[in-house]
């Protein structure tokens, strides 16, 4: 029984932290969801493109691209998670049609140029390895956005 000492403010005050640890899971979920098709669309793509171990160049393993990718997406899941703004854009677009997505992420990446560059150092070493073992390490919907987000 409430005799007015707050119960129905410490109620309110659960039912926030619940729905902030939803939203939390939520945005972890996608971003693990966009590392986890990275990583198996890359491993995929990987073992698809390299017929025989003998025509692989150094550092162009399946284990070394998806490790690249791995790291990659692992790197720029733990910037977000320190920069509440792109992770709110990124989260964003993630849920938008193509067309506005890219003008969800131009409008703010415009906007913090030092996020941009960061994520795009945090993200060319897939860039690197794509060009280096002349194979696509991500699936086609990801390596769309990824070449559309590096190129500016």
């Amino acid at each position: 029984m409430d005799l007015g000492n707050g119960g129905d403010t410490e109620t309110i005050r659960n039912k926030k932290e619940e729905r902030h640890m939803k939203l939390s899971d939520i945005n972890a979920r996608i971003v693990g969801a966009c590392a986890a098709g990275s990583l198996l669309g890359g491993l995929a793509v990987a073992t698809i493109a390299a017929p025989s171990a003998m025509a692989t160049p150094a550092g162009c393993s399946a284990s070394e691209l998806s490790g690249t990718v791995s790291s990659a997406t692992g790197s720029a899941q733990a910037y977000l998670a320190s920069h509440p703004g792109a992770n709110a854009a990124v989260t964003t677009a993630f849920s938008q049609p193509r067309d506005q997505a890219a003008s969800t992420l131009r409008a703010y990446f415009t906007a913090n140029p030092g996020e941009y560059q960061d994520l795009r150092g945090i993200l060319s070493p897939i860039g690197d390895k794509q060009s280096q073992c002349n194979v696509a390490v991500l699936p086609p919907d990801l390596a769309s956005a990824y070449s559309q987000f590096m190129a500016g």
